[in-house]
């Protein structure tokens, strides 16, 4: 009975497009209580079915509009269904205010503050690897924890705080992944994740979900990488700025790809090119996110042409990467190198061995001094697809300078 009462709530609460926290607060007015006893766990515990709501039944009712036995009548799905960011956050409250604030009050000032050191972070990672950004970022992650948990601070100060740990922890979470720190960065997006989901950012959660997603899928875990690509861009919702829906949609192309299989290589398809007409129809009335200042045109040839030297679609591939590397700046040196490491393998693909020898040979040199393990993943990559054309002169001189 009570995953059926779980699955009733989730459907009601998906209806009126309210997260959980949103709920428990309504919750916590119907019933007319002084505080919050109802939080956003207890709501996910309801519609998970670890418990029942059985005394807050009424007031869930009340605060979601609909007669009690609609909640409380099973109802069988004629399929399951698919899964939502809510599925994704964890298990507990990593933000949960600590119970004696010390920690003094907390202004609009400090937020800002912060905000400017996260957008740093941002424009550093441009130019420096994970392994270099790595411990700045994980402790201005845990400042911004702190400060949430230990001060006090008006409403709106406290939802500002709770977008800035998401921003932090989206840019923290992504250093850690290029790191290869992959379990610690996960760690690091669910915390952001859960920070967007209680500040009602449904664009900012699109953006954790959709980079936990990515790593999901270059990282053996496909399935659940598509999963969360999907609830990704179903979480941020069709009002999204049309940059933040074109990346999304990359990131459900990318996830597709790298699932494998005919079926997912056409939703992929129909992906990038939705991806393209979100960009293409921004119209710039609802302004996206400073986060998003990256994804241009050209990022999106990117994932195009990465999707299609996955799929082994070379002759598609190699002029959209040519295309873009002609005009890429040179000082973002580990997007440089991985981005010539897919035109290596395309050359691979189209049987060109010399082209694909010469352009491993300037990713070898540019990765050299990089301390980015999806870097040095991709050299591996690069080394393995060439060592079939180990009989081909230019190929061996790259391959035994490597070794």
């Amino acid at each position: 009975m009570s995953s059926g009462i779980g699955a009733n709530i989730r459907r009601e609460r998906d209806r009126l497009g309210w997260s959980q926290a949103r709920l428990a607060r309504e919750v916590c007015r119907a019933a007319g209580v002084i505080g919050e006893p109802v939080g956003r766990q207890e709501v996910s515990r309801w519609e998970t079915g670890k418990r029942t709501p059985r005394e807050w039944l009424p007031f869930l009712a009340a605060a979601l509009g609909v007669p009690v036995e609609v909640l409380a009548t099973p109802v069988t799905p004629s399929e399951p269904p698919l899964p939502t960011l809510a599925d994704f956050l964890p298990a507990e409250d990593p933000l949960a205010p600590l119970s004696v604030r010390t920690g003094g009050r907390v202004g609009m000032g400090q937020v800002a503050d912060m905000q400017q050191r996260v957008h740093g972070l941002r424009l550093a990672d441009d130019v420096l690897a994970g392994g270099d950004l790595m411990r700045p970022a994980l402790r201005e992650l845990r400042k911004a924890v702190r400060i949430f948990q230990a001060h006090s601070y008006t409403d709106l100060t406290g939802r500002q705080l709770l977008v800035q740990i998401g921003e932090l922890a989206q840019i923290a979470g992504w250093i850690a992944s290029d790191a290869g720190q992959h379990a610690e960065a996960e760690r690091i997006y669910r915390l952001g994740l859960s920070a967007a989901t209680q500040a009602e950012d449904r664009t900012l959660a699109g953006n954790l979900a959709g980079s936990l997603a990515y790593q999901l899928s270059n990282t053996g875990r496909e399935l659940e990488g598509l999963d969360l690509a999907r609830a990704a861009l179903d979480g941020a919702g069709p009002d999204a700025p049309g940059k933040a829906r074109a990346l999304y949609l990359d990131r459900v192309a990318w996830a597709a790809t790298k699932a494998g299989g005919t079926e997912n290589a056409q939703h992929a398809m129909r992906a990038l090119g939705e991806a393209s007409e979100a960009l293409a129809e921004d119209s710039g009335e609802s302004e996206a996110p400073a986060y998003l200042y990256w994804v241009d045109a050209g990022e999106l040839q990117v994932m195009e042409s990465r999707v299609y030297t996955e799929l082994r679609r070379p002759l598609r591939a190699v002029p959209l990467l040519r295309e873009v590397l002609g005009k890429y700046d040179a000082t973002h040196t580990r997007e440089l190198a991985l981005y010539l490491s897919w035109l290596a393998v395309a050359y691979a693909d189209a049987n060109e061995p010399e082209e694909a020898a010469a352009t491993a040979e300037r990713v070898l040199s540019l990765s050299a001094d990089v301390a980015s393990e999806r870097t040095a993943e991709r050299v591996r990559v690069v080394l393995t697809r060439l060592a079939e054309y180990a009989d081909v002169p230019e190929v061996r001189a790259v391959l035994d300078s490597a070794a």
